[in-house]
């Protein structure tokens, strides 16, 4: 059963992409690396052109950065003032 990407203008298999998905957030899991060091490679070689598939992988990136930084705050690990400090930087170098 393939799933026709429009951006892309590709089709890939929904099995194959449920599989490397799930496959990525074990390994990155497992051995702590960024999901999308491990995804992106795995979508170009399928297909995806380069740029589609390292955008695409951003929405993963920033899922997993969420979610961890939920966490490390719940357990208190988070100076607020220094990651609103880094937030606000980082938005100013965005703008301009």
């Amino acid at each position: 059963m393939n799933i026709y990407l429009p951006v892309a203008e590709h089709s890939l298999n929904v099995f194959f992409l449920a599989g490397i998905g799930g496959a990525v957030g074990f390994l990155s899991g497992l051995f702590g690396v960024g999901g999308g060091f491990l995804l992106t490679p795995l979508l170009i070689f399928s297909g995806v052109p380069t740029s589609v598939a390292v955008a695409s992988v951003t929405g993963q990136v920033v899922a997993a950065s969420t979610s961890g930084a939920l966490s490390h705050y719940r357990r208190g690990g988070i100076d607020l003032h220094l990651a609103l400090y880094l937030i606000r930087t980082g938005l100013h170098r965005l703008v301009r």
